[in-house]
C-alpha cells in the first residue's frame, strides 16, 4: 500500500509509475521526491543507497533522478506526529493567525518581542 510520505494519506487511486509532477491529494506535496523513494535513507552518502544516482539537495522537492521507486514504508508515523506537536507548540506560543490576516505579522511580532524583553 503506497501512502504519501507526508501525511500518510493512501494513494491507490494514482496510477504507477508516479509521475514527476504528481501530487498527493490530501497534502498536495509532491510525490516524486527522495522522501518517497526506495533508495532513500539519511544516514548514508547524498541521504541515497544508490550510487548511480546524482545528489538531490532539496529530498522534500520534486525531481529527475531516474532511479526513483516509491517506497510503502515512507510514510513515519512517529515523524508526522513529531511535527504535528511542535506544529501545535508554535501555535501555542505565537497563536494561529491563519483567520485574521492583519494580525498575521503583528502578533507574533509582540510574542516574539516579549521572548527577549529583559524585566
Amino acid at each position: 500500500m503506497l501512502r504519501c510520505w507526508r501525511c500518510g494519506k493512501d494513494l491507490a487511486e494514482l496510477s504507477l509509475p508516479l509521475s514527476r509532477l504528481d501530487e498527493c491529494p490530501a497534502c498536495y506535496v509532491h510525490l516524486h521526491v527522495c522522501r518517497m523513494c526506495e533508495f532513500y535513507d539519511p544516514a548514508v552518502t547524498k541521504a541515497c543507497r544508490e550510487d548511480g544516482a546524482d545528489e538531490v539537495r532539496d529530498k522534500q522537492r520534486a525531481n529527475f533522478c531516474d532511479w526513483f521507486r516509491p517506497s510503502e514504508r515512507a510514510f513515519d508515523a512517529d515523524l508526522a506526529a513529531e511535527s504535528q506537536h511542535a506544529a501545535a507548540k508554535l501555535n501555542a506560543l505565537f497563536g494561529d493567525s491563519k483567520d485574521d490576516p492583519a494580525n498575521k505579522r503583528t502578533e507574533p511580532l509582540a510574542a516574539a518581542s516579549k521572548l527577549f524583553k529583559k524585566d
